[in-house]
């Protein structure tokens, strides 16, 4: 029983062993793999910039003929110019690069502008690549009459590399830096005390709201109806009417007196109206 426990546990050690060679044989064997795809990568990266930046220095508007084409015939277009490219650079039939045709417009477009404030290129320095799971980026130093600043690119970490991006890009100096960070601080405080003087004003404006309710409540109230005159008492009219013809009065009760054959103290006369009938015309 103990040799067959001694044989199963050499048989065990021997398998992993192999196991363990194989596996490090893979691992090396997918790094060396890696590193072929890095390398071409960085070559690939450093043809990339030198005819972007040759294009560019030698056409004002070198984006611009590339505006008939779409994103598919762009990339057809750009593999083509590449292979004639690195023929002519090398001397050997070189084949052309697999690209996205996005990425060769962004990188016209970014070479024109970096270009500009950099001025022409002096040096290209060595490509630097980092791998990730589905891609390869290569960094590649650069530096002009006026500035420094770096391509970037970026491929798919594939058997067949595709370029998916391209990217020039300014060094910024610790001046330009604080430069930015004493604007990006000014905006900022400067947005947050416009907001305050706003929110200010239109709580200021809250305290009119009351008085302009006011005036309006006035204007649309009714305006009071005068109070009406007391009519006078026709008793009192007539009083004043015979208190101003006392004669005529004196006359008048007299003339009834001798009709009635009374003493005109007896009655009293309170009021005159003229009579609307012809009695008298008749008389």
């Amino acid at each position: 029983m103990k040799n067959f426990t001694k044989k199963f546990l050499k048989i065990l050690l021997m398998l992993t062993c192999v196991f363990a060679l194989t596996a490090c044989g893979q691992d090396e064997e997918a790094s060396a793999n890696q590193l072929l795809k890095q390398k071409n990568a960085e070559a690939q990266a450093q043809n990339v910039v030198r005819m972007v930046a040759a294009l560019v220095s030698s056409q004002d508007n070198a984006s611009a003929m590339f505006d008939e084409y779409n994103n598919i015939e762009l990339a057809d277009v750009f593999s083509s110019l590449y292979a004639e490219y690195t023929r002519g650079a090398s001397g050997m039939s070189e084949s052309g690069i697999s690209c996205e045709g996005k990425a060769v417009r962004n990188a016209f477009r970014s070479f024109e502008t970096g270009l500009t404030d950099m001025g022409s290129i002096k040096e290209i320095g060595q490509p630097v690549s980092t791998a990730a799971d589905d891609s390869i980026m290569v960094q590649i130093p650069i530096k002009g009459d006026n500035a420094s600043g770096s391509v970037e690119l970026i491929f798919t970490n594939d058997i067949y590399l595709v370029m998916t991006s391209c990217t020039l890009n300014m060094d910024q100096t610790k001046g330009d830096l604080m430069v930015r960070a004493a604007l990006n601080t000014l905006l900022g405080m400067g947005t947050v005390f416009i907001v305050l003087i706003l929110i200010s004003l239109i709580i200021s404006v809250f305290s009119l709201i009351p008085k302009l309710q006011e005036k309006l409540a006035k204007k649309e109230a009714p305006v009071a109806a005068p109070a009406p005159v007391a009519a006078v008492p026709a008793a009192a009219e007539a009083e004043e009417e015979l208190a101003d013809d006392s004669e005529l009065v004196a006359v008048i009760a007299a003339a009834i007196a001798a009709y009635e054959g009374t003493s005109a103290e007896g009655f009293r006369v309170r009021s005159i109206r003229r009579s609307n009938t012809g009695t008298w015309k008749r008389a």
